[in-house]
Formats: structure tokens, sequence, C-alpha cells
């Protein structure tokens, strides 16, 4: 048997951090990561379940694994759609060499060095990296997920995500600064803190300042870096949040502020916490205190029971908000959660014409506010070329995410002399989603960062 193998990670950034550490214990043990599927001798996955949609692209991507692979390979199936779904796997794919619960990420070894099919999966629902465990990281080097918790304690009537990962376990913030470290020892520009809910963070513990503290000890650590944080619900956005990113230009003026309604009804048989006035005063508040702060949110539309004068107030919510970046979801209809019981479930095509119309009504706010750039510079992490054109660069300036938000396009990049570095760039232009630029200079590396709009 050979040691080629290759990766799929599948679903949120904090199952890729899992893939990045089930990646560095192989290499650790000498095995050889390849991108050829035909080439590999095992096949990992790591599966997301969370909604219809993501178990669906699960089974597609193994039934081409399945299609494409060498007779001898292993296929060894990882991640949230075991615990669930390990039954359904196991019936459409009796080929699968090994099964490996979320929680037990560290036993891919056995996994690959088992010569009987089987299956690990043990009492933890999701994992947790703690200590010496090595992980490769594959994202570009300029920029890292940092996972500091699992697991949630809301719960919100249409998720199931506490049946997949279970109840909030916490690192501890030692355990965080220390990989916060050895990321920007290693290179990295950019620390994306992730979790279910940053705001959540330390409260398995009793704690009721966690985020605030742990963001503290990692601005510790000297150095021009950003450190954004991703998932912090409108009630964990606390004063001392608000003035701690006032006070540290370091920690990206951008929020991803998952909101889903704005109806009252809506949101209160969504289990959320948050009322309207509490979500625009939240909003408010931010944009006073922060003025260059970019509010990034999610948004369901078709959730059972809503209304077309719901959704229209949503619709409306959207046209006048301003929202930098909207995330837009059909609600799916998951049969482990309380939604589910619900009366009221919308047709596929109302969800579907709910979604355009919102979308339409948010690209129209998207380039309103791009306009608001133009003539203006920014400080922008310049990534690599563009998929469509080796002539244009891209990058990002403070106020997009990787993955999930648009680009700079950068189409005099003749001062770039280093990838994965910060530039200025003046914005000449925009097109559609994406902002349009020319490099000025590289920014210093120890001078003080300022990810505020460059004058």
């Amino acid at each position: 048997m050979g040691n080629k193998i290759h990766f799929t990670s599948l679903g949120c950034a904090r199952n890729l951090v899992d893939t990045e550490v089930m990646l560095g214990i192989v290499s650790k043990a000498g095995y050889e990561i390849t991108p050829d599927l035909i080439a590999a001798d095992f096949l990992v996955i790591n599966t997301c379940g969370f909604l219809e949609a993501a178990r669906l692209e699960a089974f597609e991507i193994l039934e081409e694994i399945f299609k494409n692979k060498k007779d001898t390979a292993k296929v060894i199936v990882a991640g949230c759609m075991v615990g669930l779904h390990r039954g359904e796997l196991a019936l459409r794919f009796p080929g699968i060499h090994y099964f490996l619960g979320s929680g037990d990420v560290e036993k891919v070894l056995e996994a690959i060095a088992s010569d009987e099919a089987g299956e690990m999966i043990g009492d933890a629902k999701s994992y947790l990296q703690q200590g010496e465990i090595p992980r490769f990281i594959s994202t570009p080097k300029h920029y890292a997920y940092l996972k500091i918790a699992e697991g949630c304690k809301k719960n919100c009537s249409y998720c199931i995500i506490p049946k997949i990962k279970g109840k909030l376990q916490s690192k501890s913030i030692n355990a965080v600064v220390l990989e916060a470290r050895s990321l920007l020892k290693n290179g990295v520009e950019e620390i994306i803190l992730i979790a279910q809910d940053l705001g959540d963070y330390g409260k398995d513990r009793g704690e009721r300042d966690g985020l605030f503290n742990l963001l503290k000890e990692i601005l510790k650590i000297k150095g021009d870096y950003w450190l954004r944080l991703l998932y912090l619900y409108p009630d964990e956005i606390t004063d001392d949040i608000i003035g701690l990113m006032q006070s540290d230009s370091r920690i990206c003026p951008y929020l991803d502020m998952p909101i889903q309604h704005i109806n009252d009804q809506v949101l209160k048989q969504m289990f959320r916490k948050t009322s309207k006035a509490q979500i625009e005063a939240v909003m408010g508040k931010l944009r006073e205190k922060i003025p260059n702060i970019v509010i990034r949110t999610s948004l369901m539309v078709g959730f059972p029971g809503e209304t077309e004068e719901q959704f229209e107030e949503l619709l409306s919510f959207v046209k006048t908000a301003k929202l930098d970046n909207v995330g837009i979801f059909k609600y799916s209809k998951e049969s482990q959660s309380h939604s589910a019981t619900l009366t009221g479930h919308i047709d596929e095509e109302v969800k579907e014409d709910r979604l355009q119309r919102l979308a339409d009504a948010q690209q129209k706010v998207v380039e309103s506010l791009n306009e608001k750039y133009v003539g203006r510079r920014l400080k922008v992490i310049v990534e690599g070329r563009h998929h469509e054109s080796d002539k244009l660069l891209v990058g990002r300036f403070y106020g997009q995410c990787p993955e999930i938000d648009a680009n700079v396009i950068i189409n005099d990049w003749r001062k770039v002399t280093e990838l994965g570095r910060f530039y200025e760039v003046e914005i000449t232009d925009f097109i559609g989603y994406d902002l349009i630029g020319r490099v000025i200079r590289m920014c210093e590396k120890k001078q003080k960062p300022h990810l505020s709009v460059i004058y």
C-alpha cells in the first residue's frame, strides 16, 4: 500500500481547522499529501451535515471519489455527517473503509492503518485542538483560522448544530494565545477567530467577559497584523468589545453579526434572543462608535409561517439598513429541529422568489455603498492572480473576509513585489460587489497598523 493521501474538507471554517489538524498528523507521520485524487492511496473526506444541501454535496463528492479512485485506495469519511447519518452513508457507499466521528480527528492514523473496515466514533461530538497537536495550514500563508470554541449553547429553533457538535466547550486563553503566537511567527498576517458564536467564549466555564478578556490577551502580542472576528451575535456585542475595537486598530472594524430576520414574531419563532429594536440599536451604536465599521449578516427567507408582510418588512430593512455584506439562505427543514414541527411551511418556489428579491435589493445597496470608496486609499492585503486574468491581481481590505466576501481587483500592480503583504491601494472604480484599484506603495511592516480608510 502506498502513502499518498488526498483530503477533501466540506462545510465551515471550523471543519477546515479539523481537516488541517488531520493533515498535520499524517504529514508528521511521513505520509505524502496529494491534490491528485486518482494518485491517492487514501482519501479522507471531512463532511458537513448541518443542512440538506451540505449533505447532498457530500454524497455527490463521494460518488465522484468512488467513480475515479484507484481500486486499492481506501476511503475514510469523517466529520459531522458521521454522527447523525452514518447509516445512510454506509448504505449508499458500502465501500467506505472507515468512519471517524467529529470528535475523533486525532484517530486519523488509526483509520488509515486499519486493515479491516471499521469506525472510531467516540462520545465527543466535536474536536477542539489542544496542546502541541500538529496542524498543516491549508489556507494561503498570509491568513489562518483560529478556532477558539466548539459546540453551541444556543437553541435556535431551525438549527441542529447543538445535536451535531454538542455543548459549548472553549479553549483556554493560554492555548489560544499560544496558537496565535505560533501563527504569527510562521508568517500569518491575518488571524480569523472562529466559533459557532464568539460571544459565548468562556461561558462554559462560567466566565462573563470571556471574549473581551481573550482579545486583550491576544492583543498583547506585538506586531502589525489583522485580527478578524467572525460570528458575533447582536446580544453579545458589548460596550467593552466595541471600546476595544476603537482602541486597537489591529482588530478589523468588521463584524459578522448573524440576525436571520428582522420581524419580531419570526425572531420569536426562531428562538432568537434579540428583537428588531435591539438589532437596530446595536447597529446604530456600532456605526456611531466605529464610523468605518463593515457589518456582515446572514438572513433567512421562508421560515415556517413567514407571511408576505413579514418578508416585506425584511426587504424594507435590507433597503434601508445599508448592510455591507449579506448572506441569504432559504429555510431548510431539518427533521431534528424544533421548527420542523411548526405549521405553515413555505413552498420552495416562494422561498426562491423571496431570496431573489432580497438579493436584488442587496446588490443595489452594495453598489451604492461601493461608490463611497472611489477616490479613497485603503490598506489592502494583496493575495494573488485574478481567476479570470493573469493581468489582474486581487486583494482584500479590512471589510472583506476571505472566501465569503468580495475583493479588491488590482489593475495596476507594478509596485507589487511580494504577495501576502499589505499595500496602499487607491480605489478608482467598482464592478458589482468588487472594488477596483491601483497600488500606490507597500505598507511598511513595522508601522502602526491603521485599518480604516487611508486618505
